[in-house]
């Protein structure tokens, strides 16, 4: 059975999108693409949500965002609970956020990224496992309020 991944972005990360669907769908992931449609100017939050609220409810385990920076996308993303949005702008802190983070959204800042390497960094996230261990100690005090000093 393939994977469900979702992926959305907002009006300046619309191409690139539209180039890592088609990654991801010859990787053999069942794509659901949540918009946007078109290079039209749009808000990243009312794509952001929708996504974030699907990984935080465990419909799907992971998801990919897209937006000219990638930090208002990660922004309202990692307001949902149990959501690890991680902006990547090189593979090296893909693999990392993954690694160390257990990230299960990628966010990427397409104004600053050729598809190759836009491909590259998401291949690097969805090929690195997390490591656990130490890690998973730190990832479990994230949404924990009783664990802040």
């Amino acid at each position: 059975m393939k994977e469900k991944i979702l992926i959305a972005s907002d009006h300046a990360g619309y191409e690139l999108k539209e180039q890592l669907e088609r990654a991801l769908d010859e990787r053999g992931f069942e794509v659901h693409d949540l918009g946007t449609d078109s290079a039209d100017s749009t808000d990243y939050a009312d794509f952001a949500h929708p996504l974030a609220e699907r990984v935080s409810a465990g419909e799907v385990s992971r998801g990919v965002l897209l937006c000219g920076t990638g930090l208002g996308m990660s922004y309202a993303a990692n307001r949902h609970a149990g959501v690890r949005a991680a902006v990547a702008w090189n593979p090296e802190v893909a693999k990392l956020a993954r690694l160390h983070n257990d990230s299960n959204v990628l966010v990427l800042p397409a104004r600053f990224l050729s598809p190759e390497q836009g491909i590259a960094i998401l291949d690097a996230w969805l090929d690195t496992p997390f490591e656990g261990g130490r890690h998973a100690r730190r990832v479990d005090k994230i949404d924990r309020k009783d664990q802040r000093p």
